[in-house]
């Protein structure tokens, strides 16, 4: 069952994170393009955890919970200049 459903994920997340990269590229106002890049680091770590399964390894969650962290971060940072046009105090 797994081997069926998994070509499918990796289209499905494929397809979505090329909208998104669209979306950010063309997006209209730069709080599109922050919520795009944010689908698209999401988008990323859905990959690297479906590569693991796919390859059935743990290593590639662990690569996933640091992409994790690193958007989230930018997230922040992106999120705070955009409201205070800086991103230190």
């Amino acid at each position: 069952m797994l081997e069926m459903v998994l070509p499918i994920a990796f289209t499905m997340l494929a397809v979505s994170g090329l909208l998104s990269f669209l979306r950010l590229v063309k997006g209209p106002d730069l709080p599109d393009r922050i919520l795009a890049l944010d689908t698209l680091y999401i988008n990323a770590i859905a990959l690297v955890v479906l590569l693991g399964l796919y390859l059935d390894t743990v290593l590639y969650f662990e690569a996933a919970l640091i992409i994790a962290l690193m958007g989230f971060v930018g997230t922040i940072s992106l999120s705070k200049y955009l409201l205070r046009g800086d991103i230190m105090e």
